[in-house]
């Protein structure tokens, strides 16, 4: 008696192939949540990127806990600022994420930084009192997907550790409050997501460049927003905000701390509380991820009220939505208690 062979219709092998599940989208692991949510904007249609640091708490000193660190060491690309942001960091990429692609994106081409002055506020030679930008725009040292060439010869500004790592130590790190850097930032990530996940490089294409008029249409919103408060004082809890005043061209006048690492003494207080009664300042800034009850000291006798800005986005639900809202918020807030102090 021969045997029937029974072979599958070739519509329904087609079918049972085009049922299987599409390759994983790569792990990708951010350190703040603004830069989760560009890298949440690249992937968007693709997957969906992680953040390290939970809302509401500062970058500059945190202990990872174990879920954090699990999700570090599954990265498949790791898109963080830089070690002057978060300098505990750099040695937790290297021990747990060695086989991930590590992108420090103060070194992104395009990313303009501008430098720490004297007492947290510079001594700036352009039209607007500011630091000059330095720009990675040289093309001269970059490879073909225009990444830096790590051979390259650097200045005396540029130095590199025994890693190969590019130090910015007087670098200002909020490197995302100018929407000009978020679109830097964003194609940076598109070219390298696209370099590990080829299968899905004209979807990181498409939606950096939908990213970039985003963000173009952002910061035009906001310059109508601060444009009736420009000129008027106010001081900040600490000194983060350079790039955003750099941008709109709206700058403070001075800050209660330098960093949100070296809280003021006595000593600097005095002179803040000075400084706030010589600039006739309208508003003092408090954070959410800082303790409030120096900035609120500072003010005390000032006649300034206190506003706060949020440079992180602490009360902002994770996704692409949080970095327009981020540098909206911060606009409102300004033009809010400035324009309301008169």
């Amino acid at each position: 008696m021969k045997r029937r062979l029974f072979r599958l219709p070739l519509f329904a092998a087609l079918a049972s192939f085009a049922a299987l599940p599409a390759a994983a989208a790569p792990e990708v692991v951010t350190d703040i949540p603004p830069v989760q949510s560009l890298a949440a904007r690249i992937m968007q249609g693709v997957g969906e990127p992680t953040s390290i640091l939970p809302p509401g708490v500062t970058p500059h000193g945190y202990s990872m806990r174990p879920s954090e660190a699990a999700r570090l060491q599954a990265a498949d690309i790791v898109f963080w600022v830089g070690e002057g942001l978060t300098p505990w960091l750099e040695d937790a990429v290297e021990s747990l994420a060695a086989d991930a692609v590590s992108v420090e994106l103060m070194e992104a081409p395009g990313v303009a930084l501008l430098a720490f002055g004297e007492d947290g506020h510079g001594d700036h030679d352009d039209d607007h009192g500011r630091k000059e930008e330095h720009a990675h725009e040289d093309d001269d040292h970059k490879d073909e997907h225009g990444h830096k060439d790590e051979h390259a010869h650097k200045d005396e500004d540029d130095r590199m550790d025994e890693h190969g790592h590019e130090h910015h130590g007087d670098m200002d790190p909020h490197i995302w409050l100018d929407p000009a850097n978020g679109k830097a930032m964003l194609a940076e990530m598109a070219a390298r997501l696209a370099e590990i996940d080829p299968a899905n490089a004209d979807a990181y294409k498409a939606n950096a460049a939908a990213g970039a008029a985003e963000l173009d249409a952002l910061a035009a919103r906001v310059e109508a927003v601060v444009a009736p408060v420009r000129g008027k004082a106010f001081f900040t809890a600490h000194d983060a905000y350079r790039y955003f005043e750099h941008r709109f061209e709206i700058e403070s006048a001075g800050s209660v701390a330098l960093s949100d690492a070296a809280p003021p003494g006595p000593a600097r207080l005095d002179r803040i509380r000075s400084e706030m009664r010589e600039h006739g300042a309208l508003c003092v800034f408090i954070e959410p991820q800082l303790d409030p009850k120096l900035a609120r000291t500072a003010a005390e006798g000032s006649g300034a009220r206190v506003a706060v800005l949020d440079p992180l986005g602490a009360d902002l639900e994770p996704g692409p939505g949080l970095y327009p809202a981020l540098i909206e918020g911060l606009a409102q807030s300004l033009a809010d208690c400035l324009g309301g102090a008169q």
